[in-house]
């Protein structure tokens, strides 16, 4: 598993930037992303992929317990497309 501080460290190494920068950095792009998914946008990133929000309509789900049946509210989701060049890259 990579996390932001792992992926913010390679980012300031690489660029010879600090790890306080680095993190900076990262935390903005990630921030720029929830921000587009809060207004409903897609963020497409050239070479990795898409980010778009699907609404999820409401539905019947069962509660196993009880075996009684349950509305389940609609909602947004945020969904991931990666881009072709990146799936290729994975399937090397």
């Amino acid at each position: 598993m990579t996390t932001t501080n792992e992926i913010a460290d390679k980012i300031a190494a690489d660029h010879g930037l600090t790890k306080a920068q680095g993190k900076t950095i990262v935390e903005a792009v990630f921030a720029a992303v929830a921000a587009a998914a809060t207004a409903g946008a897609e963020t497409a990133i050239p070479g990795f992929g898409k980010f778009k929000v699907k609404d999820t309509p409401e539905r019947d789900a069962r509660n196993p317990a009880t075996g009684a049946t349950i509305k389940v509210a609609a909602a947004k989701k945020l969904s991931f497309q990666p881009a072709k060049a990146l799936k290729d890259a994975m399937n090397k």
